[in-house]
């Protein structure tokens, strides 16, 4: 069935007009709404065996939608995105400056170079990938509704610790708070709603996602305060690392952290499981999400999620082989932070806390964990397993090929403007700095794999819009009275 049923709802014609009519009524509500190996790269060590064929049997994609999300390892996966595009030549959206009118949401006028009447004289674009507030309708007026559309999540916990760090400065309610435990703690005292930079503090995906709030969320005086459901549904997720298993989480189950698995693996943690509140419209919410992207990456299983997205994509694996980006100092990013092993009781609270405040990115999280975990299934535990491997060894590869250190640096050691990283909030931001001696070849590639995103979206502005070039005014015109 084409993408274009496909985007509105499930694949059987009755349920698809059904949904259809639901998304309709959902738009008003919500404003309307890596060449596949590197030529002449010499690696240190052997590329693994590839466990497919070594040329893809069906056509890459490449109109691409990647929804941005905030400290979720996105910035990794742009840095693919801008790599792979660039390399064939693809035409990105890009905005004006670095974002598309955020927290707005998306608009197509944003989107520098589109011409709503341009017609067929209008050249495509490829790729939509920098940081929005999604909004489906806007985003169709730029890019084919057979495009690709995908995005990544993280859990709520770990995106709390980062986003406080990050966005302390930018959001009144972290601002005002002493600690990320102080804030958890009482967080109604810090946060209010609608205040300037308020939506960091609060459900950032499910705002980054565009979907509304549940109306039964606020008060009067617009506080959120979700209502309990006396019959929650029951949210089914697989435990990390097993792919087999199904757990059900209660959401009427508080402070209780789940006891581990006989193989070490804790199963899916909801010690703090939160009030889902208004559970039918989340749940509304998650199945019109299922309608719309085709893949919804897990940042805790960021290499698994890179493996699923190649063999979607019909992608090589060195398409998706590449570095972290914009990862602070410290952080434990592409880590499982599903597992409460090793953690202390406090971490263990905070974590809980994390999880009940931002009660809606924890759904998300819940439900994006279980899809992708039963596409995992679907794939192969063991072919998995084996892709992987070889991804990880292929970037440890590079890295010991291209980087300085063979790894991430603090940004003081990175001279090279075009590689340090944009600096924001308390913590570091981590780049890369080149070996010497590269090959001119080599060292192309090893700019592309160590480019920040803000230098390479100028670097593709460029690229797309070169600067006009003025001709010199005559001497004779500028010597005239």
């Amino acid at each position: 069935m084409p993408k274009t049923m496909r985007l509105w709802g499930p694949r059987s014609l009755g349920v698809a007009l059904g949904v259809f009519m639901t998304i309709g009524f959902a738009l008003q509500l919500w404003g309307g709404p890596f060449q596949r190996r590197l030529p002449g790269l010499q690696l240190r060590q052997p590329w693994v065996p590839s466990p497919g064929p070594a040329v893809p049997s069906c056509p890459p994609r490449q109109r691409l939608v990647f929804l941005k999300t905030h400290k979720s390892g996105s910035s990794s996966v742009l840095s693919l995105l801008h790599r792979y595009g660039d390399q064939r030549g693809l035409r990105f959206a890009l905005p004006a400056r670095y974002q598309f009118g955020y927290p707005r949401l998306f608009q197509a006028s944003w989107v520098k170079g589109y011409h709503p009447q341009g017609g067929d004289t209008q050249p495509p674009f490829h790729i939509l990938c920098h940081h929005m507030r999604f909004n489906l309708k806007e985003v169709l007026q730029v890019m084919p509704s057979d495009s690709f559309f995908f995005s990544i999540v993280r859990d709520p916990a770990a995106l709390a610790r980062s986003a406080f760090s990050y966005y302390k400065s930018t959001s009144s309610a972290f601002r005002k708070a002493p600690s990320l435990a102080a804030f958890l703690a009482n967080p109604r005292a810090f946060y209010r709603p609608g205040a300037r930079g308020d939506h960091y503090a609060r459900n950032l995906l499910w705002f980054d996602f565009g979907l509304p709030f549940p109306p039964e969320m606020r008060t009067k005086r617009g506080y959120p305060h979700p209502l309990r459901d006396p019959n929650p549904p029951e949210l089914h997720v697989l435990p990390s690392g097993t792919g087999s298993r199904a757990h059900t989480l209660d959401p009427n189950t508080l402070f209780h952290p789940a006891p581990f698995a006989a193989d070490g693996h804790s199963q899916l943690s909801h010690s703090a499981a939160l009030d889902l509140g208004s559970s039918s419209f989340i749940q509304w919410s998650l199945a019109w999400l299922d309608s719309v992207f085709d893949l919804v990456l897990v940042a805790e299983y960021f290499d698994e999620s890179l493996v699923l997205l190649a063999d979607a994509l019909c992608w090589g694996l060195d398409d998706v082989v590449g570095f972290m980006h914009n990862a602070q100092a410290g952080s434990e990013q592409g880590r499982s932070a599903v597992s409460n092993g090793g953690l202390t009781a406090e971490d263990r609270q905070l974590t809980a806390q994390a999880r009940v405040w931002n009660n809606l990115d924890w759904a998300l999280y819940v439900h994006f964990n279980s899809s992708l975990w039963a596409r995992i299934k679907q794939y192969g535990q063991s072919r998995l397993e084996s892709a992987v491997a070889e991804l990880r060894a292929r970037r440890e590869a590079l890295a010991k090929h291209c980087l300085l250190g063979g790894e991430a640096l603090d940004p003081k050691y990175i001279t090279d403007h075009r590689f340090r990283p944009f600096q924001f909030g308390s913590g570091k931001v981590l780049g890369y700095a080149l070996r010497s001696g590269l090959s001119l070849q080599d060292q192309e590639e090893c700019e592309r794999l160590a480019t920040p995103e803000l230098q390479y979206k100028d670097k593709l502005d460029a690229k797309q819009f070169p600067p006009k070039v003025s001709l010199p005014l005559k001497t004779s015109k500028l010597l005239s009275p």
